[in-house]
């Protein structure tokens, strides 16, 4: 016993061991990127890593989707910086970020996404652009912030309703009980401290990010901070989706609503997945109904289908995300 004792222990001392000298490669392969601002002792002293470039008024401010660090502008950002200023950002626990205080809601990341524009020097108007559950988060800070919000555009955003308006099945199958969900992320924190998980080859790399892309993703994504801050964002749904739920309108205010339209490729899927009720509420209830009433949040609200992309519009059709930026800041007065 003591033999297999010893032996397991060896085991995951020469994985963590592994695991550090790996994340120290990493670290000196991808330099950050961007700028750390401490927030102060009201946010935890956490200090955000924040991400501006071009000049030019409004400025546009991008919120990332869950699980996306702020390098997923990567294709987006540059473009935007060629006509006004633009910032990307990491919130707590993402990307060169440290931990912020939980539970990760919409309404804490409105405020720290406030504090930290603050303390950058990045003055307002802002035009937010929200990438999925993103879209909770910039809707919030317009109800926290008004009169700082000077248009906004919805990257296939997340909608209050959408758990509710799934069958079953796909209800079942996108939102775990909670225990499962503090199982697997304490299983998950565990594969990563002990080195397991940079093992494992993880799924198929997308054609649209090459291979340096890709490690820089992952890189970042294989840290026990990351882990915790997107499970609690997902834990927190319910609560993140009641705030927007109460966060009003967009009163005249220009936006787009930027919609996938193109199915995920079922191979791309979780096994037992069910792609077929999926399809149904992708066509039938995202498109024609729930990103329909985003875009009727504000009287000047429009709804563009992405035909040739899924959800990961910020990497297959960026450009459409920069169309729309273009619009909505010069419908709110954008100067160079």
């Amino acid at each position: 016993f003591f033999c297999v004792f010893g032996l397991v222990v060896l085991l995951a001392a020469a994985g963590a061991a592994y695991n550090t000298i790996e994340q120290h490669q990493d670290a000196r392969r991808f330099p950050q990127q961007g700028k750390s601002v401490s927030l102060g002792p009201e946010f935890g002293n956490a200090a955000l890593n924040i991400d501006c470039s071009g000049q030019g008024s409004p400025s546009v401010v991008l919120e990332s989707g869950g699980g996306v660090p702020a390098i997923g502008w990567k294709f987006v950002q540059p473009q935007i910086a060629g006509f006004t200023r633009v910032c990307s950002y990491d919130r707590a626990g993402y990307g060169w970020s440290t931990p912020g205080p939980m539970p990760r809601t919409s309404e804490q990341i409105a405020r720290e996404l406030h504090a930290l524009l603050a303390a950058a020097g990045e003055k307002p108007p802002y035009i937010l652009v929200g990438h999925s559950l993103g879209g909770f988060n910039i809707r919030v800070f317009n109800k926290d912030y008004a009169g700082e919000v000077a248009g906004m555009v919805l990257v296939d955003a997340s909608h209050e309703d959408q758990v509710s308006r799934m069958p079953p099945s796909l209800a079942a199958s996108a939102k775990p009980s909670a225990a499962a969900a503090r199982t697997q992320l304490i299983l998950t924190r565990l594969l990563i401290d002990f080195g397991i998980a940079r093992l494992s080859s993880g799924p198929p790399r997308p054609a649209y990010l090459t291979q340096d892309f890709a490690d820089e993703l992952r890189y970042l994504q294989l840290q026990g901070k990351f882990i915790s801050a997107i499970g609690s964002e997902l834990a927190s749904f319910d609560t993140s989706a009641d705030q927007t739920r109460a966060s009003g309108t967009l009163g005249n205010k220009p936006l787009i609503v930027l919609t996938a339209g193109k199915v995920p490729d079922v191979k791309t899927l979780p096994p037992n997945f069910p792609a077929k009720d999926f399809a149904d509420f992708q066509t039938n209830v995202w498109q024609n109904d729930l990103q329909v009433r985003e875009a009727h949040l504000s009287g000047r609200g429009r709804q563009i289908i992405v035909p040739d992309s899924d959800h990961m519009i910020p990497f297959e059709r960026p450009d459409t995300i920069v169309s729309a930026v273009r619009e909505v800041w010069s419908a709110a007065g954008g100067k160079q």
